[in-house]
């Protein structure tokens, strides 16, 4: 059994009430559900501190909703406070501002979950050039030759000394875990490089667990701001004609 489970926080800095902006007429809490709704999960369920969210996603037929806290830190501990109370073996985190999210990609985590019994975390990457991962709010990642991740930053890497050819992967926002592993996880301190790049997924590299990394073509568009809204509305415009 597999659940997706969004996270959906109504507060954000730069782009506040973010999930329920709208996308060519839609919210895109509700984009993100109804792709992740066509994956072969058995249950999709929107965690969110907002009763304007939990209202809006109550709309959407098939799809769950539930209340959390908005004093907890981070979308994947609401992810876990969620699947706490799961039987479900496989949880899939879909970030609430991937409005574009293929389900195919959450079917190839799942894929991966069921059929390795020693993949306790996974996560998605996509090749970009070499100017892109300037950006120290595009997260790279660096893997070895089974597929595992070794390190993730916002520095550029690897670093090319010798100007060679070299490749760059953008590292996606969508994990899978395995259950009891995601409730272990949450429950960790917080980690010196974790603390250093502020990316929480360090913390389980840093206490020696492996996180596969699966590569896909698909290139996310992330909506953080104003700006990221306009991209989305060219985006879905273009797809649509």
């Amino acid at each position: 059994m597999s659940a997706v489970i969004i996270p959906a926080r109504f507060a954000s800095e730069r782009l506040p009430g973010k999930p329920l902006k709208k996308i060519d007429g839609i919210p895109m809490i509700v984009r993100v559900a109804t792709e992740c709704m066509k994956s072969k999960a058995d249950r999709v369920i929107v965690v969110t501190d907002s009763k304007e969210i939990l209202e809006v996603c109550e709309k959407v037929e098939g799809l769950e909703v539930t209340m959390s806290s908005p004093d907890i830190k981070s979308g994947t501990d609401r992810v876990a406070k969620a699947a706490k109370y799961l039987n479900d073996e496989i949880i899939i985190n879909v970030q609430g501002d991937e409005p574009f999210i293929p389900y195919e990609l959450i079917n190839t985590l799942i894929d991966d979950l069921q059929s390795n019994k020693d993949v306790l975390m996974n996560t998605a990457c996509t090749k970009i050039d070499g100017l892109e991962a300037e950006n120290p709010n595009v997260v790279k990642v660096v893997f070895d030759e089974e597929m595992n991740a070794i390190y993730f930053s916002r520095a550029k890497i690897p670093y090319n000394r010798d100007k060679k050819a070299c490749d760059y992967y953008k590292h996606i926002g969508i994990y899978g875990f395995k259950r009891g592993f995601l409730l272990k996880y949450v429950d960790m301190p917080q980690t010196r490089l974790e603390n250093i790049e502020k990316l929480e997924q360090l913390r389980a590299l840093e206490n020696g667990f492996k996180i596969k990394v699966l590569q896909t073509n698909y290139k996310p568009i992330s909506v953080d701001t104003e700006d990221d809204l306009r991209l989305a509305e060219e985006y879905i415009k273009n797809k649509n004609k």
